[in-house]
């Protein structure tokens, strides 16, 4: 449903920008690679359409392939957690945000400009929680919780995009930050099935995981255990910056 109004979106920005006619330099349209997101292992590209006088409608597609938390030492310091096995831990992600940008100066599709947008994202987690088996001599286990946690925020972007040449851009996000909500479901299948006293163990160190401002439910049993998280979504888009091709 969400993809069939992307494409209601774009078409609808196509037809209203064909209809008004304008000539624009260089072109109505401009592809966007967002190189800073390299640094953080996501491949993030754009679509930008001119709509009417200082206007224009962006759709962007991210996604980050599923492995190792970038910049995990930091991660790790940010979540502050000794239930969570950082060194095991991976996420991968996808996000499309269609925004809308209102350009401040003269120029059309260039300058600074102020961009309202929606964020619609999705993340891929194993998230090992640390426990013991207990016993005379007790092993330190892992519990992967796997699964998938889906956001939706709406949020501003501030930036300026540069006409290098007549057909090269370069949009330069100054910054940018979105609110909304966001749940999901992971799970942790055991194998072999837990005994009594790891799944004490188990259900000890769930109770202990601190995820405010997030609600948090979880079971346990023999056969494993199943986690379910609800609750606020935050992000903040940090300066980067984008290449693009005009036409």
């Amino acid at each position: 449903m969400k993809n069939k109004i992307f494409l209601c979106l774009l078409l609808g920005s196509v037809l209203f920008s064909s209809a008004s006619g304008q000539k624009l330099v260089g072109g109505k349209n401009i592809v966007k690679w967002n190189l800073g997101s390299m640094l953080a292992r996501n491949y993030h590209f754009s679509y930008e359409r001119h709509i009417a006088k200082n206007f224009s409608f962006q759709l962007s597609y991210r996604f980050m392939p599923k492995g190792s938390v970038p910049y995990n030492a930091q991660f790790e310091n940010l979540v502050n957690s000794n239930v969570l096995n950082f060194s095991r831990f991976e996420m991968g992600n996808w996000a499309i945000t269609p925004e809308a940008r209102i350009y401040l100066s003269l120029g059309r599709m260039k300058g600074f400009y102020l961009a309202p947008y929606v964020r619609f994202a999705q993340f891929d987690l194993t998230a090992p929680v640390k426990f013991s088996s207990g016993g005379t001599i007790p092993v330190q286990k892992n519990a992967d919780f796997a699964g998938i946690v889906k956001s939706t925020s709406g949020g501003l972007m501030i930036g300026y995009q540069f006409q290098l040449l007549k057909k090269l851009v370069l949009d330069f996000q100054i910054l940018g930050g979105h609110y909304g909500k966001a749940k999901g479901d992971l799970n942790f299948v055991a194998s072999p099935p837990l005994t009594p006293l790891e799944v004490q163990n188990l259900n000890a160190q769930l109770a202990s995981l601190e995820l405010d401002p997030y609600k948090f439910t979880y079971t346990v049993n023999t056969n494993g255990a199943q986690m379910k998280v609800d609750g606020p979504w935050a992000g903040v888009r940090a300066i980067n910056i984008g290449l693009g091709i005009r036409f």
